[in-house]
């Protein structure tokens, strides 16, 4: 009882900030009561596996997150080295008020230590409303540092969810194909200083797509989870923009490093080590040292995972919640600066 209560008067306190929906203020001991969201056999880490009930009392809110993964040991919870979900929990609960466990915060998919993303999608759940998720947003990245981002804050429908409602993922790879590299793009990009030839490429990366079993281009993964090997890729392009070489790969889902494998058996192909034929006799014997009789993974840091796409009826706004917020301009209406 005591901790309840002290629950409330900490979310009276956002409220007080302008952060919370006033109204909702004196409903809340009653939803603090039915929102022990971990009550269903959630894991406590915000695993991708929680799904917030419909039926229960709370609130879903869907985010757009772009991070420099440089500094960052990948995306899933962890305190040292830090990650970007364990750096997004820490700026929600200062803003919520909530302990991460109520957050349930869950990402798309979990990229690797050193990878980018312009469009990571993840939603977490409170037990309140708000009127305006400006103010929201603005306190979300006034607390997080500047190598991440919240790109959009939107309500979510209760059946939404970041992994599980996702149709297609897409992920950039990109190669400065130069003698010298590039200093301004030396986070962004893999040196490659062997002249490549696109057009062999292109038509290797035509093998990979359509439905079939990516485990010879998978690495065993760290955690326990079972996946299916049988993915689907809609397309994969290799695109010329000078010395800078972007491979843009659309796919249902990914396995482990399943997309830097592919972009590296890509690259032998682009060396003319390898002809491009050597990608269906990899794909079909479905062992991952076979792969690795002609190549490694590409380094972490040239991937980006560029958005993830969600059926139009998974994204509509749910009725009596506040409009999306895509951050807000700043206006000057004085010059305050002296005339002389």
């Amino acid at each position: 009882m005591r901790r309840g209560r002290f629950e409330f008067l900490g979310l009276m306190n956002v409220a007080a900030a302008g952060l919370l929906a006033p109204s909702l203020a004196p409903r809340l001991s009653s939803s603090i009561a039915s929102s022990n969201l971990d009550g269903n056999g959630r894991s406590p880490l915000g695993d991708s596996n929680d799904v917030l009930n419909p039926s229960q009392a709370g609130y879903k809110w869907r985010l757009v997150l772009a991070y420099d993964g440089t500094n960052y040991a990948g995306w899933q919870y962890q305190l040292s080295p830090p990650t970007i979900q364990c750096v997004l929990e820490n700026a929600l609960t200062r803003v919520t008020k909530l302990d991460r466990k109520d957050l349930c915060l869950v990402g798309s998919g979990r990229t690797d230590r050193g990878v980018h993303a312009w469009g990571q999608v993840a939603h977490f759940t409170t037990p309140f409303n708000y009127d305006s998720l400006e103010d929201v947003h603005a306190a979300l990245n006034g607390l997080l540092p500047s190598d991440i981002r919240v790109r959009e804050i939107s309500p979510a429908l209760p059946e939404f969810h970041a992994r599980f409602s996702a149709i297609s993922k897409v992920y950039h790879y990109k190669i400065y194909n130069d003698a010298i590299m590039d200093p301004f793009q030396r986070h962004f990009a893999y040196h490659c200083v062997y002249k490549l030839n696109s057009t062999v490429m292109r038509e290797a990366a035509k093998y990979f797509i359509g439905k079939c079993d990516f485990s010879a281009f998978a690495n065993v993964s760290h955690n326990d989870r079972v996946q299916d090997p049988v993915k689907q890729i809609f397309r994969f392009d290799v695109i010329d923009v000078g010395p800078l070489l972007r491979l843009e790969v659309e796919g249902s889902g990914f396995l482990y490093r399943q997309v830097r494998n592919m972009v590296a058996l890509l690259l032998q192909i682009g060396k003319e080590a390898i002809p491009p034929e050597i990608v269906p006799m990899i794909l079909e014997s479905r062992d991952r040292k076979e792969l690795a009789k002609y190549t490694l993974s590409t380094p972490p840091h040239g991937l980006c995972l560029v958005s993830v796409n969600y059926n139009e009826s998974h994204l509509l706004l749910p009725p009596g919640r506040p409009a999306s917020s895509f951050g807000r301009h700043h206006s000057v209406t004085k010059c305050k600066l002296p005339f002389y």
